[in-house]
């Protein structure tokens, strides 16, 4: 794994990248742990700040261009805002499962899966992490 490759990449990927790396990691730590409580709440807070830097700065990539200078990550960005906003609400409200469902949705499908085709040869997280 070499960093070089994140940190000589052009703005805003750097912070993409890190953003959507310690949402991960605050991520599975959230899944751990205690439900409800004030440390978790934080931290949900944090990780929600995370994920909408993650999907904000992502209108401002267009390495992959499909309509314009948008593909359809740009559209999953719209949505995982959407739905962080759904997810607060939820919990706000106290529609627990709601906010439970929502929340592992956009962790799994919004983090996980979209950071799966980062590691696709000619991505910057390619190189970092295969080596190019």
């Amino acid at each position: 794994m070499a960093l070089a490759p994140l940190w000589a990449a052009r703005p805003p990927i750097p912070l993409h990248a890190v953003a959507a790396m310690a949402a991960c990691v605050l991520g599975l730590g959230q899944l751990a742990l205690p439900k409800g409580t004030r440390l978790h709440v934080w931290t949900g807070r944090v990780w929600i700040a995370l994920m909408a830097a993650v999907a904000v700065s992502s209108f401002f990539i267009h390495t992959i261009r499909m309509l314009g200078p948008f593909s359809p990550l740009h559209v999953l960005s719209a949505v995982t805002l959407f739905w962080l906003w759904a997810g607060m609400r939820a919990a706000r409200r106290g529609q627990i499962d709601r906010h439970r469902r929502i929340m592992l949705a956009l962790f799994f499908m919004a983090l996980l899966l979209t950071g799966a085709f980062t590691v696709l040869p000619g991505r910057v997280m390619h190189e970092v992490i295969l080596g190019g």
